[in-house]
């Protein structure tokens, strides 16, 4: 092929959209969104709402996640085409909850430019208005689906520094309140639902608090739920011996994760540390 013929690959431009009220659309999203050559949607008649209240005509294309692999490959193919695509989930910021991931990761190993345009995301709008002070948190996503690996997961959080914060569906928000109400215990929280909506509802107040609210309306709408961290014990003790013991009793970190975390703190050397442990831990268990 004669390389004067050949065009330049497109750009690939990863587009937030509004998590509920269309006003809150950038007019930059907008602008490319009617320049582009494609636009690759979560859900094409979600997007066609939007597209058609502003008056956008750009062709669409599905791009949902149980095919996000293969629709991926299709997509880098039309790009290095030189064609310019953006990538739009259902509401807020793709790849955040949302497929978009592999998408970025097919176009970014073939060379096409990425170009993120910021706007709508439920995480960021639920943050600012939860009176949060720490500047750290740990974003999880949709927990589990099912209880087993939900509760699994909730242990493993259980002596977390940050807030956690969650995605949950209105029909499994009673179910992750309750367990997290019986293995985090009745901590602190807030929720967002039905961000920038009519309906739109934050509360604050226990996780007891939240899961009586919760059985007592008809929930709609996804939330976004944060959970404030557990109260703080210092640990006790003087060397290492008496920090594994005072650990081993009062927390429910694993015997690794506790070696771990001594090591770092005191600047030690891991293996010692995990050595001393077994032994401490061992005389529990006998």
């Amino acid at each position: 092929m004669d390389k004067q013929n050949q065009k330049e690959p497109g750009t690939l431009y990863i587009t937030a959209t509004p998590i509920g009220n269309l006003e809150d659309i950038t007019l930059r999203a907008l602008r490319i969104l009617k320049e582009v050559d494609l636009i690759a949607a979560e859900d094409t008649r979600h997007t066609r709402k939007l597209l058609t209240h502003f008056e956008i005509t750009t062709p669409l294309i599905s791009y949902y996640r149980e095919k996000e692999r293969e629709r991926s490959k299709q997509l880098v193919e039309r790009l290095l085409g030189g064609e310019s695509i953006a990538l739009v989930s259902d509401a807020g910021t793709p790849g955040i909850s949302d497929p978009g991931a592999v998408l970025v990761n097919h176009a970014r190993e073939a060379g096409i430019v990425i170009v993120p345009l910021p706007g709508a995301s439920a995480l960021s709008s639920a943050l600012s208005v939860s009176g949060i002070t720490e500047s750290q948190f740990l974003f999880l996503g949709f927990a589990p689906s099912k209880k087993s690996q939900r509760k699994s997961l909730l242990t493993s959080l259980k002596d977390a520094p940050h807030s956690l914060i969650f995605y949950e569906s209105p029909r499994r928000i009673q179910g992750l309140l309750a367990d997290i109400l019986q293995i985090l215990g009745d901590r602190n929280a807030f929720w967002a639902r039905e961000l920038t909506k009519s309906y739109e509802d934050l509360q604050s107040g226990t996780i007891n608090d939240l899961l009586e609210l919760a059985s007592e309306k008809k929930n709609r709408g996804e939330f976004v739920l944060i959970v404030h961290p557990g109260e703080r014990i210092e640990a006790e003790g003087e060397n290492v011996l008496e920090l594994l013991v005072w650990y081993r009793d009062n927390t429910s970190l694993s015997l690794k994760d506790v070696s771990k975390k001594l090591a770092t703190d005191l600047g030690l050397s891991r293996s010692a540390v995990y050595q001393e442990a077994l032994v401490i831990y061992k005389k529990k268990s006998e």
